[in-house]
């Protein structure tokens, strides 16, 4: 299969918790919790949901002391490394960080005074963790918003600069960085303009993308073209959504772009008055059989003998529909299956390769 390269802008590597993030390192996926953070057992359930579903890094949000010392009991039983997201008070930056934070995720122009700044990028020395620089285009700062008129690609860009201008004052170079817009142009824009500008990773997302359906797809367009250029780290699909699905989707975007694999890439046709099966109700039942699947593998799920044939042969499991139905086992047909066998014979094909995976090795 054709399979472009795509070179990767060079960017120094920094580690949140146990995943490396920039260099080359896999583009790690992240999602956020939205639980009252001091529900722990919620938040607990929710980080669970996220790991299963493949997330690296989870960002939990501590808006208070209460919710800070919640985060110390859910970090200790967390699956996954998890950033802290904190505003404000500069207190509970602190606090966090004593009690595991595997990241900061912080303005530094919004923390206060100077000596409150160095407080928490001292912290973050003494601990050994990194340092989320995130401008978001609905919150620039004033005159900033003043200068431009209104968001730009340049006004979130001098934002970020200001921030990273202050670290770089203390001599903290391990920080990474997001430049937010839910207009997917300016977004686009400011990351490409800040790339050729500082050597730390980035992290993409469109910020209030929108809905499952709206928001994924605005999502893989930006996304897209930035990872497509090489620019990108870190990824999250931020919407008003589950953040399981935001995994799920920002898996899809790396998978079609070949960047990175993991779980089933389910190849189906859009179906049409030549299927010999209801393609779309298989495909539905196979997406909610296979998801907790995580090892990479390609099932093509075809309706006729037009495209049939050659999609199932690429795939390592097919089916082509026909008379007979025919189901293909890496690139070859096996044997025939019934509508009604369709999806247990494909689960049993993909389940007994996974198997056979971990025999092995």
């Amino acid at each position: 299969m054709f399979k472009p390269e795509i070179p990767r802008r060079k960017s120094r590597q920094i580690r949140v918790g146990s995943v490396a993030v920039g260099g080359d390192a896999p583009i790690s996926v992240q999602t956020m919790t939205n639980t009252e953070t001091c529900d722990i057992e919620a938040t607990l359930a929710q980080i669970g949901r996220a790991a299963r579903a493949g997330a690296d890094i989870v960002r939990v949000s501590v808006p208070s002391m209460e919710a800070a010392e919640a985060f110390g009991e859910i970090k200790k039983r967390s699956p996954v490394p998890l950033i802290t997201d904190i505003h404000f008070d500069y207190k509970i930056a602190l606090r966090v960080a004593e009690l595991g934070a595997d990241c900061l995720r912080i303005n530094p122009g919004n923390i206060g005074r100077e000596d409150r700044v160095q407080a928490v990028v001292q912290a973050a020395k003494d601990h050994g963790i990194p340092i989320r620089i995130g401008v978001n285009a609905g919150s620039l700062e004033k005159d900033l918003q003043k200068k431009y008129g209104e968001p730009t690609p340049e006004a979130m860009v001098e934002s970020a600069l200001r921030h990273i201008e202050i670290l770089d004052r203390l001599n903290f170079p391990d920080f990474k960085v997001s430049l937010k817009a839910s207009d997917v142009f300016i977004t686009v824009e400011a990351y490409k303009l800040l790339a050729a500008q500082i050597e730390q990773p980035l992290h993409l997302g469109i910020t209030e993308a929108g809905g499952l359906r709206s928001g994924s797809v605005k999502s893989a367009i930006g996304l897209g073209m930035l990872l497509a250029a090489g620019i990108g780290d870190t990824i999250r699909v931020s919407l008003a959504a589950d953040p399981v699905e935001e995994v799920k989707v920002g898996f899809d975007i790396l998978k079609s772009l070949h960047i990175r694999s993991k779980g089933v890439n389910l190849i189906a046709c859009p179906s049409c008055s030549r299927q010999e099966f209801d393609v779309i109700k298989i495909v539905n039942a196979l997406e909610a059989r296979l998801e907790d699947v995580l090892e990479p593998m390609d099932v093509a799920v075809m309706g006729c003998v037009v495209n049939g044939p050659g999609e199932a042969r690429e795939a390592d499991f097919g089916i082509a529909g026909g008379s007979p139905n025919l189901l293909y086992i890496e690139g070859k047909p096996a044997y025939k299956v019934t509508e009604n066998e369709i999806v247990d014979q494909l689960e049993l094909q993909v389940r007994a390769r996974i198997a056979a995976m971990k025999k092995n090795g």
